[in-house]
């Protein structure tokens, strides 16, 4: 199943570019599902239906959801909420308070993963699976929360495996006590659950035969900005973006010197765009003289995207990570972070037994190293071209 993910900053019209893309391509005959994961959902909205947390049918081989967080906390989080409201309870706190305590921050992110991953394995009921994530530091975070909680999960694995079956359980049977905070094999299996749910899910997200992200901007400064530092964390996660689309371009067509001004300084920046993020492929969508809701509207901004193409494709192909051989015993591992330096941050890397850990300001991504250069000992590090190089050397 080919998946496309669409994000932005928020209010350049993602959602919309997002829908397009899905109409289109269930037009085209293709069995199509658009998801949201934006807590703040506006597909039902673009789309002009009443969506839930199911897949609901808009139109002929167009299925929509928007993912319900509360809903999925209470089927899959419920047996350790109550756990941790127990706990709570014991020490004197109840109410709210003691409820919350057992959602974990970004556990809202990690379902919506889930569904991505378990739409892939099934790959029966759709063609494609577009997802309308959140603007772009929120997918960014939804990105970094696999391998940020995997410590976490498999802590809670160990406490279990070598403490609480072979220890503690057999003495709470006895004390009762300590079976007020012993938790029952329930808690532990829904932890495992959500790790399981969700391991592998950047693996796929980063295999750009299946998996590519989309940009939506607009042709203004700060939103350029916030582009190009999410393009640099994709890269970072080795997720390939494929295209970018430059939503409400204004129409050359007005003599009014107050449009004519804001369409040269719209054009300074659909330039700086082109320079900037080339070869990546660009399409422009224009400002319309109509809201852009419902089927209608979509089909014309899909239109304009996918003029003569297969929204399917893969319009641009490269690998953010890879492993280059410079001579006998040196080897670069190669990470395309194409505006790092323009965010004034310097990376920080460490070799841990075959992990290499790359961290550029809060995100970092874990490399697996081949068996062949995990025994090497990193000799430095370079910046060149858009290219971070890490040399590695047999000592």
């Amino acid at each position: 199943m080919r998946n496309i993910i669409f994000t932005g900053k928020g209010g350049v019209g993602k959602t919309s570019v997002a829908a397009a893309t899905a109409l289109k391509a269930a037009d085209m005959g293709y069995k199509t599902l658009i998801m949201s994961t934006d807590p703040a959902h506006s597909l039902g909205d673009s789309l002009d239906v009443q969506l839930g947390p199911s897949p609901v049918k808009v139109a002929e081989n167009l299925w929509a959801q928007e993912v319900s967080v509360f809903g999925d906390l209470n089927l899959n989080w419920d047996v350790v909420r109550e756990h941790f409201a127990h706990l709570m309870a014991s020490r004197g706190i109840e109410g709210v308070y003691a409820e919350e305590m057992g959602v974990l921050p970004g556990m809202e992110e990690l379902f919506s993963l889930s569904y991505i991953k378990r739409y892939n394995e099934e790959q029966k009921d759709y063609d494609l699976l577009v997802v309308d994530c959140a603007p772009t530091g929120e997918t960014l975070r939804l990105l970094s929360l696999p391998e940020t909680f995997g410590w976490f999960i498999k802590f809670i694995r160990n406490v279990e495996k070598y403490m609480v079956k072979p220890v503690i359980r057999p003495l709470s049977k006895k004390i009762r006590k300590i079976d007020d905070f012993v938790a029952p094999e329930e808690v532990y299996e829904k932890v495992d659950n959500l790790f399981s749910s969700t391991e592998g899910i950047i693996d796929l997200l980063a295999d750009g035969s299946k998996s590519t992200v989309r940009l939506v901007m607009n042709p203004e400064k700060m939103v350029i900005k916030e582009s190009m530092r999410a393009l640099t964390y994709l890269n970072l996660y080795g997720i390939t973006v494929d295209s970018i689309t430059i939503n409400r371009v204004m129409p050359d067509q007005s003599s009014d010197p107050y449009f004519q001004r804001w369409r040269g300084i719209q054009q300074k920046y659909i330039e700086q765009i082109q320079d900037a993020f080339a070869p990546i492929p660009i399409a422009e969508v224009p400002l319309f003289e109509n809201e852009v809701v419902g089927l209608e509207m979509l089909r014309k901004v899909g239109a304009k995207v996918y003029p003569d193409k297969n929204p399917l494709d893969i319009f641009f192909k490269e690998d953010p990570i890879n492993i280059t051989k410079v001579s006998e015993g040196h080897y670069k591992v190669r990470v395309r972070l194409p505006f790092m330096e323009n965010m004034g941050m310097e990376p920080k890397i460490l070799k841990m037994g075959d992990d290499l850990t790359i961290r550029i300001g809060d995100y970092q991504k874990i490399v697996a190293l081949p068996i062949f250069l995990a025994g090497m000992e990193s000799t430095g590090a370079s910046f060149e071209d858009k290219w971070l190089n890490i040399d590695f050397a047999k000592q």
